[in-house]
């Protein structure tokens, strides 16, 4: 070791013996060390009295591109055998208002984005009535894969896929969800009521306002329920006028 450096590190050692002797004319006797931890990656915490959803105080939010980029080699239920493409999500990462729908259709299965079919458009129409548009709220579906035929998914596939939606809601952490349909409704509401009542009134969903609607198939098939629609988006568009 050459002198200098010698002669530096026994200065250093020298100031150290200071600092604990004066320490311990002050009667400190011991200093505990502090634990070095990375800071843990960690998708939800949710705590036991349905406190609002947000990420863990103590660690950092995971982002939208890391939950999808693990969701690529899902194999959580049978419906990713079959899959085309993942249909993960669509919007703003930092939006106010997520809306949530059912599961992929045929178009959804091919390009990968959710409301693409007639359903997606109708939904677009419907968001540009509220003065939005798809780059200002996050539009997802409860299921990332499309079920065959577009039957409803099963419970299990739910069970299997709902995890992943908890992680979107937690990552974006919107000011308000809308769920589309009977499907996402019930799931995120633990709630077996139709949608016809459960409709038209705030719910609540891990501390975050939540309005279930009609689903935008629905209106294609049933036109009077557009009537009903608009009146609870008139609901969503004054409670996101609030919550600023």
């Amino acid at each position: 070791m050459p002198d200098k450096l010698y002669q530096e590190c026994r200065e250093l050692i020298a100031q150290g013996r200071g600092v604990l002797e004066d320490l311990r004319m002050c009667g400190i006797e011991t200093i505990p060390l502090a634990e070095e931890a990375e800071l843990p990656l960690c998708p939800v915490t949710v705590a036991a009295d349905s406190e609002r959803l947000k990420p863990g105080i103590d660690c950092r939010p995971e982002t939208l591109d890391e939950i999808e980029a693990e969701m690529r080699n899902c194999q959580g239920c049978a419906l990713c055998r079959q899959r085309n493409t993942l249909v993960f999500g669509v919007g703003n990462p930092q939006a106010q208002l997520v809306l949530v729908g059912e599961a992929p259709g045929r178009e959804e299965d091919q390009l990968g984005v959710p409301f693409v079919g007639e359903a997606g458009r109708l939904l677009d129409r419907i968001l540009f009535a509220m003065k939005l548009s798809r780059k200002q709220v996050y539009i997802c579906n409860v299921i990332k894969c499309r079920p065959p035929q577009n039957r409803n998914p099963s419970p299990e596939e739910i069970a299997a896929c709902e995890p992943f939606l908890q992680r979107q809601l937690a990552a974006i952490a919107p000011r308000l969800i809308v769920t589309l349909g009977r499907i996402a409704s019930q799931t995120l509401l633990r709630s077996q009521q139709p949608i016809g009542q459960l409709r038209g009134q705030w719910h609540e969903y891990r501390g975050l306002p939540l309005m279930p609607t009609y689903h935008p198939a629905y209106l294609l098939r049933t036109p009077s329920g557009k009537r009903e629609v608009w009146e609870d988006m008139k609901q969503v568009m004054h409670r996101l006028r609030e919550e600023r």
